[in-house]
């Protein structure tokens, strides 16, 4: 849903963003991944995986991950001053509905909820690469 939000909510809805570096940097990560990710689940469907496909899908993300999600973040950062200025998709009150919903604050609370989230998605890729290139059982400990 990420990237579904990156690009319809942001680079596509706010043209002056769009020839941004930072969202060259992530589309081009985006790239990268997905032709290594479809290339690992094809040669596995037809049982004929070359290990350097293996060994794509579980090492390239560990330079991938951190950069894509700069450039997405950048991408927010550099939309913010428009959204402010502008308004865009925001609702104030008064209206009909009686509710109000800022963009700009909610890019900010979007921004702010990669601190909690990438930490957890970027280990345990970490730990699905020990399994699968390593071998190792994790065990999951309760809390």
């Amino acid at each position: 849903s990420s990237r579904i939000f990156m690009v319809w909510f942001i680079t596509h809805s706010i043209k002056q963003i769009q020839n941004e570096e930072s969202v060259i940097l992530f589309l081009v990560v985006w790239t990268v991944t997905e032709i290594t990710r479809y290339s690992f689940y094809t040669f596995n469907l037809l049982n004929h995986l070359p290990y350097f496909i293996k060994w794509a899908r579980y090492n390239f993300f560990i330079i991938l991950y951190p950069v894509g999600v700069a450039g997405e973040l950048l991408t927010i950062y550099a939309a913010l001053p428009y959204v402010k200025k502008t308004g865009m998709f925001s609702l104030r009150l008064p209206n009909k509905y009686n509710v109000s919903f800022d963009y700009y604050y909610f890019l900010i609370v979007i921004m702010f909820s990669y601190i909690p989230l990438f930490p957890q998605l970027y280990f345990h890729m970490l730990r699905q690469r020990r399994k699968v290139l390593h071998g190792e059982v994790i065990v999951e400990k309760d809390d």
